[in-house]
């Protein structure tokens, strides 16, 4: 438990069985009345994002969320299957978890996993991540203006637009919050 007054950014707090994170928070001290905190939080499963005022010093139960290092082994039917580097500890993760992430994901990938009392909420990837194009139409002679895209399978299945000079084979670096292509990869 932590009072109003504790608040950071970052901090997880339970609230109504649901869990927040604290995107931003500030202190108001009217000239009359009492003082309270305006609170901007976003649930960690859904993402969705709520303005919340608190009266200044009650208390507001918070939630350990840990964080850890795992590495991606395999597919196991619909769950995905991570490891901890440290302790080889080794945890099943949903699908519906994972999200979209699984476009960008290759075996022995490294992704921080985000846990609470022993339920995964989520899986976080590296910003942007180097992948294989398995599958592009040939480039037409004189198609080598940034001007045009094409589509694009990476060597996960997932499809992306990229410029008409890209070729099957080449490695390029993709955001993994967007999908989109950021350029080669050396």
């Amino acid at each position: 438990m932590a009072t109003t007054n504790d608040l950071k950014n970052g901090m997880v707090l339970n609230l109504d069985g649901h869990l927040w994170t604290v995107v931003e928070f500030q202190h108001v001290k009217p000239g009359k009345g009492p003082a309270f905190v305006r609170t901007k939080l976003k649930n960690v499963l859904s993402g969705k994002s709520l303005d919340r005022t608190f009266n200044a010093g009650i208390k507001v139960e918070t939630a350990t969320v840990d964080k850890r290092d795992m590495q991606y082994l395999y597919k196991d039917g619909n769950d995905f299957v991570f490891m901890d580097v440290d302790t080889f500890e080794q945890i099943l993760v949903p699908a519906e978890t994972v999200g979209g992430g699984a476009n960008f994901m290759l075996e022995s990938q490294q992704a921080l996993v985000a846990t609470n009392e022993g339920q995964v909420l989520y899986v976080e990837l590296p910003a942007s991540v180097v992948l294989e194009i398995s599958y592009t139409e040939p480039g037409l002679q004189g198609d080598r203006s940034s001007a045009g895209t094409k589509p694009a399978t990476l060597e996960t299945g997932y499809e992306i637009q990229v410029p008409l000079f890209l070729e099957q084979g080449t490695r390029v670096k993709v955001d993994t919050r967007t999908g989109e292509y950021l350029g080669r990869a050396n």
